[in-house]
């Protein structure tokens, strides 16, 4: 084996590198304009995170004087090259929004109309509008030039106006700022004309149109909108042991109030913006200008606009299982075989199922269940709640640390509480991002355990959009070691030996580690060994190191990463034996999946983490076999397709720079998502559920006899 040093991509940037295959998706003829739409705002939310998480981050590593990364870049040099990647992506966005999006949206008949645009009929409606509806909602903060910021929340919109008493005034200029309310919707409609244009203008530019008139006696010598993003890369204080929910609760009140890390503006207002970020302490590779309007984000609410269903994708149903299909309780049929469901194709239906039959049936004794993220009206959480109140034992363990998701868990957390489930708030120092459920049922032979694994959150609205795999089984080693993980993350106590399950930060990171080592020993010329692997994300450098060795005794690995990838593919004598595909579709590619061939008796994993050190050492995560012959054949096929894509997939080559692939001369087109929808459309008979409605059991199953 050749001693070559091991070479990283950086994480940031390969982050960015991801946004601009978002982008570019943005950018394709063939998709309907909503949908483009879509994928513009998809930018907008991801920069947002990642500057409050990884930007501020950066900025840390600085101020600490930390050393260089794995990609041998030091904290500054990875922020410039940020900054100008950034800068890039965000032209690009708004070259594409300006010049190809909202002017084939206007021909549609869905047009937008900034200021410079107004006709007179427009602008006298507008101005009306103003000042019977917005005008007494604003609210200006002045202050002097020299005199402190007012507060500014962070990821809102602002008009900033530079005033002056008048032109030959002495005084000093003073600046005024002003919040865009989130009360009133961002998205104003115009009336309707008589050319059936729908026509529509931004708040933001209402009140900069129209906002001269809150500063009577002044002249308005510059304004600008702007937005500013604050740092949330910090933590709970870990020992506030009895009020770790108070202690969560002042963090959301410190984001609001943290360092600012960035603003986003749209005018060459100068005076202002020099200002603006001097008050800030912002360099000028904090400023960036979007050559249009700001905060796209909102602008997502009009891929649900109605009357435009020929600018949207064709909604794609989601269909139940056949196993599914009969009377038979969910319990026979779990106890019968395992059940696997793959969304967004199939119905998230039968997992809220799951939930909802165990708070009815009265043969359940006891439900736990962990929960990262949820949606705002959550039927599961309902589901835990009934059980709980019927008397039934029901301890679920819900992340309070979960990033941007921690307010709404507070609020779970607490409805449960009082209706007597048992809440555990995680775990010290680290996150519980393991995604399983356990249902304990008296049953004539004795009491039954029923575990739901899966890849992705019990979110009943993200499971349309994702895609992601669940398990459900009753599986006697599974079910116990699902026994023992919920005592090691409700008791507090150590875990030493499971029989399936790996577990992290306990084992995972050296099990993947060792099944890749074991290909790397077994490797020989006849049988070089084989590795495919899904995830989101690859960053551990141990991993990638591991799969470097591998990669070197001849072993073929594929890899297919939606977002971050630090390894390097196609280095001769060190990763030539490594391709990493990435896929950027309709949904977001969520699910973790792992193939070792193991000299042909090839093993099969499901996971709820990525392959990065925070899912490996910091978060409590899972790792579960698939053992059922069926499912394994089915989890195969569906590994197989995300290498098998010529339509939506690229490949990443060892500069960096992602490649589109195409079908090759004669060969057809293969989209990989669609083939999965046809398919399960397929294996359930078109036995499609309702859209947003869910199974709902009146009364419980049949008891049985004890």
């Amino acid at each position: 084996m050749k001693n070559i040093e091991p070479v990283f991509f950086n994480r940031d940037l390969s982050w960015l590198d991801f946004n601009a295959r978002v982008l570019e998706e943005a950018l394709r003829k063939d998709l309907p304009l909503l949908e483009r739409l879509r994928f513009v705002t998809i930018v907008s939310s991801n920069f947002d995170e990642f500057f409050m998480v990884r930007v501020a981050s950066v900025k840390q590593a600085i101020e600490r004087g930390l050393s260089q990364d794995p990609a041998g870049l030091s904290p500054e040099k990875q922020l410039q090259k940020i900054s100008a990647k950034v800068r890039s992506i965000i032209e690009h966005q708004h070259d594409c929004l300006n010049y190809d999006v909202l002017p084939a949206l206007a021909s549609a008949g869905l047009a937008l109309v900034r200021p410079e645009s107004y006709n007179a009929f427009q602008r006298k409606y507008l101005e009306t509008l103003f000042t019977g509806e917005i005008f007494p909602v604003l609210t200006p903060l002045k202050f002097a030039l020299d005199g402190e910021l007012p507060s500014v929340a962070n990821l809102k919109i602002y008009i900033a106006f530079l005033l002056k008493k008048d032109a030959s005034s002495d005084e000093d200029s003073i600046v005024s700022i002003v919040q865009v309310p989130a009360s009133i919707d961002r998205i104003i409609w115009f009336p309707a004309e008589q050319d059936n244009i729908v026509r529509w203008t931004l708040l933001d530019d209402v009140i900069h149109t129209f906002g001269d008139s809150l500063f009577s006696g002044y002249i308005v010598q510059e304004k600008m909108i702007f937005k500013i993003t604050r740092d949330a890369d910090f933590s709970v204080d870990e020992k506030r042991d009895e009020d770790f929910v108070e202690a969560m609760e002042e963090v959301l009140i410190d984001r609001e109030h943290s360092r600012i890390v960035c603003m986003v503006f749209n005018s060459k207002a100068n005076r202002l913006i020099e200002i603006l970020s001097s008050r800030m302490n912002l360099s000028k590779e904090d400023l960036y200008e979007a050559k249009g309007p700001i905060d796209l984000r909102t602008l997502s609410e009009l891929v649900n606009v109605r009357g435009f269903d020929e600018l949207k994708e064709k909604p794609q149903k989601n269909f139940l299982p056949l196993e599914l299909s009969g009377d038979d309780s969910l319990w026979d049929r779990i106890s019968h075989a395992d059940m696997m469901l793959h969304f967004p194709y199939h119905s998230f239906d039968p997992v809220i199922r799951f939930f909802q039959d165990a708070a009815a049936d009265p043969q359940v004794i006891s439900i736990k269940a962990t929960l990262y993220r949820t949606s705002g009206d959550s039927p599961i959480v309902k589901a835990l709640e009934r059980a709980a109140l019927s008397g039934k034992q029901v301890t679920v363990v819900v992340e309070l640390k979960a990033r941007f998701d921690e307010g709404r868990n507070i609020s779970w957390a607490t409805r449960l509480e009082r209706a007597g489930v048992i809440v555990v708030y995680g775990l010290a120092r680290l996150k519980v991002h393991a995604k399983t459920a356990l249902v304990i049922r008296k049953e004539s032979g004795g009491v039954k355990r029923y575990v739901h694994l899966s890849t992705g959150n019990y979110n009943d609205r993200t499971a349309k959009l994702y895609g992601d795999i669940c398990l459900f089984t009753a599986h006697s080693g599974i079910a116990s070691d699902i026994s023992l993980f919920f005592n090691m993350i409700t008791g507090y106590s150590v875990i030493n030996n499971t029989n399936r399950l790996i577990i992290a930060p306990v084992a995972m990171k050296a099990k993947l580690i060792s099944l890749i080592d074991r290909e790397t020993w077994r490797a020989e010329r006849e049988n070089p060994g084989k590795i495919i692997a899904k995830m989101n994300s690859l960053g551990d450098t141990d991993v990638i190191k591991a799969l470097y060795r591998a990669s070197q005794a001849g072993v073929k690995i594929y890899l297919n990463i939606r977002g971050i990838c630090m390894l390097v593919p196609g280095i001769p004598g060190l990763s030539e034996n490594i391709e990493v595909v990435s896929i950027i579709d309709r949904y977001l590619e969520h699910s973790r999946i792992f193939c070792f061939s193991n000299g042909g008796a090839a093993e099969y994993y499901l996971s709820s983490a990525d392959w990065m050190t925070r899912n490996l050492e910091r978060r409590v995560e899972l790792m579960f076999p698939v053992l059922q012959e069926d499912t394994i054949k089915r989890i195969a096929h569906i590994l197989e397709c995300y290498f098998m894509d010529n339509s939506q997939a690229r490949i990443l080559q060892k500069d960096g720079t992602w490649i589109r692939r195409k079908p090759g001369k004669g060969e057809p087109s293969f989209n990989t998502q669609e083939h999965f929808y046809q398919r399960i459309k397929e294996m359930t008979g078109n036995s499609w559920a309702p859209k947003q409605e869910f199974i709902v059991r009146r009364s419980p199953p049949a008891q049985e006899k004890i």
